[in-house]
């Protein structure tokens, strides 16, 4: 049986560098109940609008299995972009969850967290040797472990503004003390490819002009 209570946490003040924890709880909103007791694909997780067929086997590339747990009612592309919005224009100097997807019984543990948060949209810094740079959005980097995508929206849902909202999507491996095992190059396109399906459904979300200028398929060839 799946036990995992979601409970919706505040604004984290880490970098989608920081590596935590794996605390015992998924994400959502206040009051949800337990997570259902049975196993759903990769497709049907987090809202089942975020995460494409492509990005449902590079789900089962980071975690090594296509069976997960299912995730909270409100742990959803959707309540995370109205979050968003109300926290624009300010950035948010953090990141708050998106959702966390959790392997099923019976599968090898594994945690996968999602994020969100409003950068500044200052992209100047030199990324760490671990990181990948590859051409989607304002920025995106890609690790063996974890992977961002930064991406401007300009959107009718951020009335009287005139500036873009910089959209920062992480999705990292959740309290993994080691360094990860396997193909690093696999598992940074696994995880490009993760972030950019939750990028661009939080861009669709959003109406952003032209998707926030993100592809439609994730760009894996390094910039």
């Amino acid at each position: 049986m799946i036990n995992r209570r979601p409970v919706r946490v505040g604004l984290l003040a880490t970098t989608v560098a920081g590596v935590l924890c794996l605390g015992a709880t998924g994400c959502g909103g206040d009051g949800d109940e337990e997570a259902a007791d049975k196993a759903v694909v990769g497709t049907q997780l987090c809202g089942g609008d975020a995460v494409s067929a492509q990005a449902s086997k590079a789900l089962k590339v980071i975690t090594g299995t296509s069976r997960f747990g299912t995730t909270a009612e409100k742990s959803t592309v959707a309540r995370a972009a109205t979050d968003l919005v109300e926290a624009f224009p300010a950035p948010t100097g953090g990141r708050d969850d998106v959702c966390r997807i959790y392997t099923a019984d019976g599968t090898p543990d594994f945690a996968v967290r999602v994020t969100w948060g409003l950068d500044d949209g200052d992209t100047t810094g030199t990324p760490a040797s671990a990181f990948t740079v590859l051409p989607m959005g304002e920025e995106t980097l890609a690790a063996a472990n974890r992977a961002s995508v930064l991406f401007a929206c300009r959107s009718d849902r951020f009335p009287n503004s005139t500036n873009a909202a910089h959209v920062a999507i992480g999705v990292e491996r959740w309290g993994m003390p080691a360094e990860p095992e396997g193909d690093v190059e696999a598992l940074k396109d696994a995880y490009a490819t993760v972030a950019h399906s939750f990028s661009l459904a939080m861009a669709k979300e959003l109406r952003c002009e032209k998707n926030g200028g993100l592809p439609a398929r994730p760009v894996l060839d390094p910039a």
